[in-house]
């Protein structure tokens, strides 16, 4: 027990002794800002778009890019059905990371009896100057 109490101030100091002043710099601020704002290259991201070329539109791998929440409503807005019809469109979803490095939606859609059923639509909304034009699988698009 005397050892115990003898070592205390010796343990509570410890901590105190370790923790760096309050205020210092841990870097230069040209360092930790360095990598912010840069964005994905040309180069880099027409790799990205080639590989997910491989796989459907619409999917995790390859999410339909848009321009925002308003790029979002207005692509799924020009969706039909086998049948002519508008999908109807389920709440949105986070769907996870896709192709592009981003957190996706996911919008369940219904076409009912007509293709292609129900299914899933994954878009990336974080691709502003991008208008996509082509459907997914089983659906057609209405142009602009």
């Amino acid at each position: 027990m005397r050892i115990f109490l003898a070592l205390l101030p010796l343990l509570i100091a410890a901590p105190a002794a370790a923790a760096p002043e309050l205020g210092q710099r841990t870097g230069q601020p040209e360092q930790l800002f360095s990598g912010i704002g840069e964005g994905t290259s040309d180069s880099a991201l027409e790799a990205e778009i080639a590989a997910a070329a491989a796989h459907p539109l619409g999917s995790l791998a390859n999410p339909v890019r848009v321009g925002g929440p308003e790029g979002e409503r207005a692509y799924i807005a020009r969706l039909r059905c086998a049948d002519g019809s508008r999908p109807q469109i389920g709440a949105r979803a986070d769907g996870g990371v896709g192709g592009f490095g981003s957190v996706v939606s996911v919008y369940p859609l219904d076409c009912g009896a007509a293709a292609p059923g129900r299914t899933s639509l994954m878009l990336d909304m974080y691709h502003e100057e991008h208008r996509e034009d082509r459907a997914p699988a089983g659906f057609a698009i209405v142009a602009r």
